[in-house]
């Protein structure tokens, strides 16, 4: 039997006699599994945090979006088209054109982000079910949907037919800016419903038949500023970005969801890491009480380990003793916290028993992730308590 791992568990579960040390002792163990439990219960927070908020961009972002690397726009080709229908991985896709154009509404104007879309686009996102009023635009007509942010800027209905939104485009090449006639092209559309995602994308975008905004900024039939595609769950999305630069000669650029939304996510991220280091740091401060634990349990053995020392043993197995009585303290602790942590969470995801409101339960997250950064993280932090601590036993102690 491994000698200084039989007496570290004979030390961490036999009580002292001093008890002082005995209370020592829990107060350390105390602290671990706080700090374990606080730990896991903040990290599955922010994941639930992580995963509320890209719920809203989720829903109208595709799994891929291609654009053009030379310009705001492209040609799209009956062949290239039928050529991504072929490609393995890819549910669906969408023609779109986005651009930013003047919107007049009585006497208030806005400059925003006029979105053409095909008939396909509600299938590759579900944009139909983040319709706050109203009803999805119909293709080929002067239909339009509008954010719920633009509609409350411009005090604005749907179906207002006396009072049509007009959206002012700029005509490619040199105009006279004098004369709006000559520097825009106009057209007047019809409102037929508002979608709500989040505070920005409801005043970002207002959607329209792709046709109609073609049109209106004078493309081509077949030209496009983009392409958005629905992926399947185990598509390889390396192999469908390689297909679609084969398709395209390498002349777009394609981006996942979290490209799109790069600055979200490294918002997010970087939250989630100070979060974790702040609470690092409030483990390390309660592993001091293992530390002081340990140093006082030491204190107390000294005549066993003088007599241990005496009948021959090494002073390296001697710190082995209490190296491997705080690392087994740790690894004891970290599991008690993360069981009382892990049910504190699934009590939470079932149950809900806190609100951020009345109808929205603070969200949270199990993931094994966690559990294993947690747990390796006590772990390590406990090994290195323990590992000052039990260098206090040397030769000079003894004698």
């Amino acid at each position: 039997m491994n000698f200084p791992l039989y007496i570290a568990k004979r030390y961490i579960f036999s009580r002292s006699k001093n008890s002082a040390i005995n209370i020592i002792n829990y107060i350390a163990s105390m602290g671990i599994i706080v700090g374990t439990m606080a730990l896991f219960v903040v990290l599955s927070v922010f994941s639930g945090l992580k995963v509320f908020s890209l719920s809203f961009t989720n829903e109208i972002d595709p799994d891929l979006k291609a654009t053009s690397t030379y310009g705001k726009s492209f040609l799209i080709t009956p062949s290239q088209e039928a050529q991504i229908k072929n490609i393995d991985g890819v549910v669906s896709y969408t023609k779109i054109i986005e651009e930013r154009v003047l919107f007049l509404f009585k006497n208030k104007q806005q400059v925003t982000y006029i979105k053409g879309v095909d008939r396909n686009y509600a299938v590759v996102n579900d944009i139909k079910k983040k319709l706050f009023n109203g009803e999805w635009l119909k293709p080929d007509t002067y239909q339009v949907v509008i954010g719920y942010g633009i509609a409350r800027d411009f005090s604005m209905g749907i179906l207002d037919f006396e009072n049509p939104l007009q959206i002012f485009a700029p005509k490619p090449g040199k105009g006279n800016l004098e004369n709006p006639q000559e520097a825009f092209n106009k057209t007047e559309v019809l409102p037929v419903g508002i979608y709500s995602v989040s505070e920005e994308l409801d005043s970002k975008y207002v959607f329209a038949d792709l046709g109609l905004v073609q049109e209106l900024l004078m493309y081509k039939p077949n030209q496009i500023s983009g392409i958005e595609l629905n992926l399947k769950d185990e598509a390889n999305e390396s192999a469908i970005k390689s297909q679609l630069e084969t398709i395209f000669k390498n002349k777009i650029t394609l981006k996942n969801r979290a490209q799109l939304n790069e600055s979200l996510y490294k918002m997010l991220n970087t939250e989630n890491i100070a979060v974790y280091l702040i609470f690092t740091l409030v483990i390390i401060v309660a592993l001091f009480n293992l530390i002081g634990a340990l140093i006082m349990m030491i204190l107390d053995k000294k005549a066993n380990l003088k007599t241990l020392f005496n009948l021959g043993t090494e002073i390296h197995h001697l710190r082995k003793i209490f190296l491997l009585q705080g690392t087994l303290l740790s690894v004891i602790g970290g599991i008690v916290g993360l069981v009382l942590g892990i049910i504190l969470v699934l009590l939470q995801q079932q149950y809900e028993l806190i609100m951020i409101t009345p109808t929205l339960p603070y969200p949270v997250v199990f993931t094994l992730e966690n559990v294993l950064i947690v747990m390796a993280t006590i772990v390590s932090l406990g090994f290195v308590a323990s590992l000052i601590a039990s260098s206090r036993v040397s030769k000079k102690l003894l004698n």
